[in-house]
Formats: structure tokens, sequence, C-alpha cells
């Protein structure tokens, strides 16, 4: 809600003072700013989506929709640098002297501060929650402060060279700031669209993710002989983990149900939201080549095991 409030009022201060000054790299400003604000009430409303607790028809949540809505505001900040690229050659085709210059500055200056405020705090909740969406408008916001820090560098160039060398025309500065606008914001569309995907095609998470999970899962040897068949997909801030655990065969359903237990904790306290299916096995000596990638059992000893499993299975089949 902050986003949003905060964008309204900084469109409607860049569209004054783009229109007053003919700025095109403050009008360009403008309308990153109503991308902005568009995509904070898609990321508010994705997120109140998100927090409903899984029904009948959504067993899994509503994660996704927090995918999609970084997916969403991705978009909008494309559609945004190809609007600024557009009106930046228009006014290289038909430059015009800038007016009031300073108040452009001031508006800038106001627009970088609130951004600066308002993605900290995004980035901070969005961290803390692991909220794509937040994250996303984050991102959004923080592309606004690198393109208003860029148009007020061009209007402060434009304006000391008026004072300095008034018979040099600058104002080609005000477009070419527009157009660095755009290809930064561009950078920051595709660098949103990559992860929002990755997360919509239930990509694996990041290598130090699985790094520490496959760390803290083998640190329960011996009482876990092996881990295998490890899978994890994301759902907006929550982690789907999927994993077989094998165990001596003589534990009982209680104490293997209580390592269970004890891993979920573990693992929802360090991977925030995670949501865990662990498959109990038992070590009969029966290696399938799944079990044996991630089994942790010294050589010899697995060798015992299978060795006694074959002997069992012998006197088993002999006739009374």
């Amino acid at each position: 809600m902050l986003s949003v409030i905060s964008n309204s009022v900084l469109v409607i201060l860049k569209l004054v003072t783009g229109t007053l000054t003919g700025s095109i790299s403050i009008l360009s400003e403008a309308a990153h700013s109503s991308m902005d604000l568009i995509a904070s009430i898609i990321a508010f409303f994705a997120v109140r989506i998100s927090a409903r607790r899984p029904d009948a028809e959504h067993p899994f949540g509503h994660g996704k929709v927090e995918d999609i809505s970084a997916l969403a505001e991705a978009l909008l900040i494309v559609i945004a640098a190809i609007w600024i690229v557009v009106e930046a050659i228009q006014k290289f085709i038909a430059p015009h002297l800038l007016e009031t210059i300073g108040w452009g500055i001031a508006v800038m200056l106001l627009s970088m501060v609130a951004n600066i405020v308002v993605s900290r705090l995004l980035f901070t909740v969005g961290k803390r929650t692991d909220s794509p969406a937040l994250i996303a408008d984050a991102w959004h916001l923080r592309t606004d402060v690198w393109t208003s820090a860029g148009v007020l560098a061009g209007l402060a160039i434009i304006w000391v060279g008026a004072r300095l060398w008034p018979d040099i025309n600058l104002t080609w500065i005000d477009p070419t700031a527009a157009i660095l606008v755009a290809m930064l914001i561009m950078r920051a569309a595709f660098n949103l669209a990559v992860t929002a995907t990755k997360d919509l095609i239930d990509t694996s998470p990041p290598a130090h993710e699985l790094y520490w999970l496959s760390s803290y899962l083998k640190s329960w040897y011996p009482t876990v002989r092996s881990i295998h068949r490890i899978r994890t997909r994301k759902s907006g801030p929550v982690r789907f983990i999927d994993l077989h655990i094998v165990v001596d065969p003589t534990m009982t359903v209680s104490d293997s149900h209580a390592i269970t237990e004890k891993m979920t904790e573990a693992i929802r306290e360090k991977l925030s939201g995670a949501d865990l299916t662990v498959h109990i096995e038992p070590c009969d000596g029966i290696c399938k080549k799944s079990c044996v990638s991630g089994c942790m059992l010294p050589a010899e000893e697995r060798y015992n095991i299978q060795n006694a499993a074959a002997d069992q299975t012998k006197k088993g089949s002999q006739p009374v």
C-alpha cells in the first residue's frame, strides 16, 4: 500500500513537471512511475491472494499468483522502456528548448529519495517473507532510483551549460538520458522475467540452498543411511521439498516419524515457508540405483547388508 501511495504522488508530480518543462526524460520517468503504480497495485492483490490457505481446487496453495505478478511487472517495464525510446527518438528529430529546469531537478531529487526509502522497505519485507511479488515491486522502484539519477544528471548538465555556454545547444542530452534510462530498465525487466519464469516452470532453487539442504540431511548419518530422490520447487514464498530417506528396517514407525518431524522443523527454520514430504524406506539390502546414489554407508557395510539379504532370500526359497 505504501508503494501504491508513493507511486501515485510521483506520477502526478512528474507529469505536471514534465509538461511544464517540456522534458522528455521527465515525461519518460512519469511513464515509468505509471508502470510502477500499476505494478504496485498488481503486487498488492497478488500478495493478498497468495496468502490464502490451500483449498480443494488449489491443494498446493496460491503461491504461483506471486510469480505471475512478478512476470507481469517485468512486461510492464518493457512497455515503459519501449515508450521512452519512441518519445526520445521523436525529440531527436524535433528538438526544443527546455523551460523551468530547476523544477525538474527538484522533482527528480524527491523521486530518488522517496523510491530509495520505499524500495528498501519492500526489499526488507520481501526477503523476510520470501515474496516474489514484493521483491519484484522493490526492483521496480530501485530501477526508478537509477533512472531518476540519470535524468537528474542530464537536466543538471543542461542547466549548468545554459549558464556557462549559452551559445551551445545541449538539448540533445535530454533524449539521450531518456534512452539510457530505457536501457537500464530493460535490463531490470529481463532479470525479473527470468526469475519469475524459473519459479513458474518449477526450476530447482539456487545452488547454495541445495548445498545447505544436502549437507543438513547428510548430518543425520548413521541414523539415516541413504538420502535420494530430492526434488524441490518453489511456488511464491513456499518451497515444496520431496525426498526419500532409508533407515534401519527394525526402526519403529513412531521413531521414523519423529525423524521426519525434526527434519521438517530444522528445514523450515532455515528455509522459510518450506513444505516437506519425507518418504521412509527400510534398509533391507535390496539396493536400487536411486538408493545407492545417495547411500552414506561404507562400501563394506553395504556389501554385508546385501549379502545378508541375499542369504535370507535363499533360506526362504528352500523347500521344507
